[in-house]
């Protein structure tokens, strides 16, 4: 489930509607900070972020995630947030 969820980043409108579905202003002016300060669409800094963190993941990192799915109404849509706020740089003023 979650590996299909990734794989789906690919699709810029799959990446962005996942961003949508957080309701997370702040999230989201995170990722268009990171997005400009790259160069990159937001769509490919959430595909980058993610799988960046999937490759590089401590095991604590990990159980953490796998703890914030199991307490989630929808694991992918929590585990996506929380790859995405532990991943993203902190923007002054947020």
């Amino acid at each position: 489930m979650l590996g299909n969820l990734i794989a789906s980043l690919e699709d810029p409108k799959v990446a962005m509607s996942l961003v949508a579905a957080f309701d997370e202003p702040a999230l989201a002016a995170r990722l268009a900070a990171a997005a400009d300060k790259s160069g990159r669409t937001p769509a490919d800094i959430v595909g980058s972020t993610v799988r960046n963190f999937m490759e590089t993941a401590s095991d604590d990192l990990w159980t953490q995630l796998i703890g914030i799915m199991n307490r989630a109404d929808d694991p992918g849509l929590a585990a996506m947030r929380a790859i995405l706020e532990k991943a993203l740089p902190q923007t002054k003023g947020i």
